[in-house]
């Protein structure tokens, strides 16, 4: 008795904890990943700027998807095993580690496109599309509306424009996030590759299923990169000018 009502206790404490599997992964990959993303689309503002002390339009444009792309090589490692390991379907307490997740995917497939970097095209998609997006937007948009002399209303003003750039770059770059989860996530019949290259999965996904099917997932998607977005954008400005005065 004691020992089943022991069992019963773990899977009741294992279920809440099921919700967080592949947890760590994004745990590591997110400081250096927004690490690169704002870093590297500084440099490439600049670059694109050509010597102009002002940005163009297509110079903030261009510089965003850079990033995206640069973000995506570094990120989608990661996203693999963060992928492997919520597809696995056994408690938590049963589940491999991050590490040796990732050594089996390597000892098994490789580093390679069938490997640890699976998927890669639909990432640099998903993140390019994104970030051109997201700094295009909200750069070009923040210029054009002016500035007002009250915090609080220029506050409201970038936020606003901020949760519209996430907002939009999520209904965009959705597909490609579909089509991700499609060919790093496990296939409908087991042994048989299904989702292979990012557009040929695209095509698939609308073709069996729809136009909507690419859409799956827009809501949550929007609730957390659309405010989410927004803050990181207001606290990435806000340590900038900081560090830009005092250093």
């Amino acid at each position: 008795m004691e020992a089943a009502c022991t069992a019963v206790h773990g899977r009741g404490l294992g279920r809440p904890l099921s919700f967080y599997k592949g947890i760590l992964p994004p745990i590591l990959a997110e400081t250096p990943k927004r690490a690169v993303k704002f870093f590297t689309f500084e440099r490439y503002k600049t670059l694109f700027s050509f010597g102009s002390p002002t940005p163009s339009a297509m110079a903030f444009t261009l510089a965003g998807l850079c990033s995206g792309l640069t973000e995506a090589v570094i990120i989608n490692p990661f996203e693999v095993v963060k992928v492997k390991l919520q597809a696995q379907r056994i408690a938590l307490s049963q589940q491999p580690s991050t590490i040796r997740t990732a050594q089996e995917i390597v000892r098994t497939d490789g580093l390679g496109l069938r490997g640890l970097n699976k998927g890669l095209t639909s990432t640099l998609g998903r993140h390019g599309v994104f970030n051109m997006i997201y700094f295009g937007f909200y750069h070009n948009v923040k210029n054009l509306i002016p500035e007002s002399k009250d915090p609080k209303l220029d506050f409201l003003r970038k936020f606003g424009i901020g949760l519209t750039a996430g907002t939009l770059g999520s209904c965009v770059n959705i597909p490609f996030d579909v089509a991700k989860s499609r060919i790093q996530g496990p296939q409908p019949v087991p042994g048989e590759i299904k989702y292979r290259t990012c557009f040929a999965t695209i095509a698939t996904v609308y073709k069996e299923e729809g136009y909507l099917a690419l859409y799956k997932g827009l809501l949550p998607k929007i609730m957390r990169l659309g405010p989410g977005g927004a803050i990181m954008l207001l606290v990435y400005e806000h340590v900038y000018d900081w560090l830009h005065h005092h250093w």
